[in-house]
């Protein structure tokens, strides 16, 4: 294992911002993995510690194939995470909404083009990643639609769910996006939790990563071998909102399978205790996504199901 700093901004008046990558193996750029970009996603920076304590047990015997390079980034933005601030902590922008980058642009399309500098080259590319709602996913692989798709070497991570999404304008500055135009097969993995520490789902992500890499020979590994995938469309997830802003209790966990009628949520008015909204299931299916926080907002989307196959 070799460590290396990947990209570097000197600062006036605190540490310098340093993105660290961790090396093993060498020669062909194989794959790439990359945690958080955003301050308050410590699964996903979690995740990739466990990967790389699980890679360099790998190697020291003698299992990283020859002329086989990995690299593991487990976080893209220290500033943001030491500050507790999800964004960049100057301007609020989001890193992973500056790529390819742009060198002489604002700091974060800088860190943007530092990084992707660093990673553009390599065949396969997994981002640890987040909604953009603050909630718990059943796990998944998630792919842009861009016409580059690669739907079966999707389901080689042995993951519930191969979730294909169509881009919206603000997903093309995504690094999913921007790595498949470039033309590095990329994969974004969702697990459980996102400002939590979810260690059964941080162990299944794990797992999926190694899946991968034994079946494109770029190690030599024999694990889990996960689930048969199923491939769905966002545009299949049923969205149920909430009709009153107050507190959001739920009854159900992410990766649930719940019945139609079933009560999987309530709204509480915050200085009377009533309930103000029952949400229950208007079908059979999957809790592909919960809402996790306190409040619950009017018209916000709180559980996304996923239908059952017929």
């Amino acid at each position: 294992m070799r460590e290396e700093v990947l990209y570097r901004i000197k600062a006036i008046y605190r540490d310098d911002f340093r993105v660290r990558g961790f090396l093993f193996g060498e020669g062909e750029e194989s794959i790439c993995i990359i945690g958080s970009m955003r301050g308050n996603e410590y699964q996903q920076i979690y995740t990739c510690s466990r990967l790389i304590g699980l890679l360099k047990k790998l190697e020291e015997k003698g299992r990283i194939k020859e002329g086989k390079q990995i690299l593991v980034i487990p976080c893209a933005n220290p500033y943001s995470m030491n500050t507790k601030k999800r964004f960049w902590t100057i301007d609020n922008t989001d890193i992973n909404r500056m790529f390819p980058g742009y060198n002489e642009g604002e700091t974060t399309q800088r860190i943007a083009d530092g990084i992707f500098q660093q990673i553009m080259g390599y065949r396969y590319g997994v981002q640890m990643t987040s909604f953009y709602m603050s909630g718990n996913f059943v796990p998944q692989i998630r792919m842009m639609k861009t016409g580059r798709e690669n739907v079966e070497l999707a389901k080689s991570f042995g993951m519930p769910y191969v979730v294909l999404h169509n881009p919206r304008p603000f997903d093309t500055a995504t690094l999913n996006y921007n790595w498949q135009i470039w033309e590095t097969d990329a994969f974004s993995l969702y697990t459980t939790s996102t400002s939590s520490i979810d260690k059964a789902s941080a162990s299944q992500a794990c797992a999926a990563i190694l899946n991968f890499m034994s079946k494109q020979d770029v190690i030599n590994y024999r694990g889990y071998e996960g689930y048969i995938s199923r491939v769905v469309e966002t545009s299949d997830f049923l969205s149920l909102r909430a009709e009153h802003s107050g507190f959001f209790e739920s009854r159900v966990r992410a990766g649930a399978h719940v019945a139609a009628g079933e009560e999987l949520a309530v709204i509480t008015d915050p200085y009377t205790a009533e309930v103000r909204q029952q949400i229950t299931s208007p079908i059979d299916g999957i809790i592909a996504f919960l809402h996790d926080e306190t409040l619950a907002f009017q018209n916000t989307a709180m559980i996304k199901l996923i239908a059952d196959e017929d």
